[in-house]
């Protein structure tokens, strides 16, 4: 009973693949024989589980209804060697009948399949089949199958497994053309692109890959140097043209091969006699092409730099008994702030002084006071460095004005800024 019904089972998957084959765009069917390394369930069959690996020989015959799918039926012979104290004999044998349902990869990069199997050793045994293979081209209608299978039975659990190897004729109308992928649309196949992620656009030859790849103009086959970096100037080789000096003429055209950079050249790539910035000193040797026309320069064109003296004496003003600035805009504190920034390695003393007026103790301290607020002011609203700035209150011992009158008392509520250092000044012509 269960036999008849694997075969009425069999019997419909080969009337489904046929209306398929009728229905759809006809490719590869194929008849083979394969021999098989088998690798039975130890504990099979049970009680006493003598059975041990053998070989099997059989054939087979598969239909391919599309692309990716097929149905293939199998019929082999089974030759099994036995073990252990309870063997009956040197060995055992029997039959298998199987279909599967096969899914074909990419390209056949390989199939993957499972079905049935019906298996006479002694006893019955319904089993399910999985496993993955593939069929190498030897010739047009010819293949070589490899296969690795499992096997499952449904009954008492014994799992098994089987190694094949086997040829397959082709028959059939075999002239559908396949499904074929061109992933980067070059117009060459996957299957025998060699650069299968050619940028779009990009011009290719047989091979799928770019026909001058270093993108310098000239083709592949023509290119002796096919890496050269993006922007060299190459000739008919393909092989960069030397600048040495990079003046914009060839070596070899160039009778000055060791300009210096930034050098205006002539056509045969030699200095052209420039004095830009009227120093003397021509651009070829000048080291400073944009000397002011009043600096007197050295030899290399640079402007020759002197010492001098420099002094800067600052009033700031403030109202009666207040440390709050009353002028923090006035020309006077731009002119030294203007100082302080050019003259970077200067320091300043802030001098704080006060009016007669009140007790000289309280006039020392909002002295100190009006000179932390000018510092401060300086750091914050004009960003001087506070290591460069000192702040002194003096109080009332340097009177400017010594009169008891509401002016010198205006005058003496000051701040003086004195700085005092040697800078490098450029010298005239």
């Amino acid at each position: 009973m269960k036999r008849s019904m694997f075969i009425s089972a069999i019997a419909l998957a080969v009337a489904s693949a046929n209306i398929h084959a009728q229905e759809s765009a006809p490719y590869e069917n194929w008849v083979g024989g394969f021999v098989q390394h088998y690798g039975a369930d130890s504990e099979k069959p049970e009680p006493m589980g003598y059975l041990d690996d053998g070989s099997t020989f059989g054939a087979e015959l598969g239909f391919r209804f599309d692309p990716q799918w097929a149905v293939r039926f199998e019929l082999s012979r089974i030759f099994l060697d036995m073990q252990g104290p309870n063997r009956p004999g040197n060995g055992d044998d029997g039959t298998m009948l199987g279909a599967d349902l096969m899914f074909f990869m990419e390209d056949d990069a390989a199939y993957l399949f499972s079905g049935l199997r019906e298996q006479s050793i002694r006893e019955s045994y319904r089993m399910l089949s999985y496993g993955i293979g593939k069929h190498w081209e030897a010739t047009e209608k010819v293949r070589v199958i490899t296969e690795l299978a499992g096997y499952r039975d449904f009954g008492q659990g014994y799992n098994e497994y089987s190694v094949k190897l086997g040829l397959a004729y082709i028959f059939g109308d075999t002239n559908t053309t396949p499904v074929r992928k061109d992933t980067d649309n070059d117009g060459v196949y996957d299957a025998v692109d060699r650069c299968p992620s050619t940028p779009v656009g990009v011009q290719v030859d047989a091979t799928g890959c770019n026909i001058d790849t270093d993108a310098d103009g000239v083709l592949n086959t023509a290119d002796q140097c096919p890496n050269t970096p993006a922007g060299t100037k190459v000739g008919v080789n393909g092989c960069a043209i030397k600048d040495a000096d990079n003046d914009g003429v060839l070596d070899a055209n160039d009778s000055c091969p060791n300009t210096a950079a930034g050098t205006v050249v002539n056509a045969k790539g030699c200095a052209v006699n420039l004095d830009k910035d009227a120093d003397g000193v021509l651009d070829s040797k000048d080291k400073c092409l944009d000397t002011p026309m009043t600096d007197k320069v050295d030899s290399e064109g640079c402007s020759v730099l002197v010492e001098k003296e420099v002094s800067i004496a600052l009033d700031v003003l403030f109202g009666n008994n207040s440390s709050e600035i009353e002028n923090p805009e006035s020309a006077k504190i731009l002119e030294f702030v203007d100082f302080m920034k050019r003259y970077g390695n200067t320091n300043a003393v802030i001098e704080g002084h006060t009016s007669a007026v009140g007790r000289a103790a309280y006039n020392e301290a909002l002295s100190q006071k009006r000179a932390e607020s000018v510092r401060q002011m300086f750091i914050d609203k004009y960003g001087i460095e506070a290591s460069r700035l000192t702040a002194v209150g003096y109080g009332e011992t340097q009177l400017k004005d010594t009169s008891n009158t509401a002016e010198a008392h205006r005058i003496n509520r000051r701040i003086e800024v004195k700085v005092s250092t040697k800078v490098k000044t450029t010298a005239t012509r």
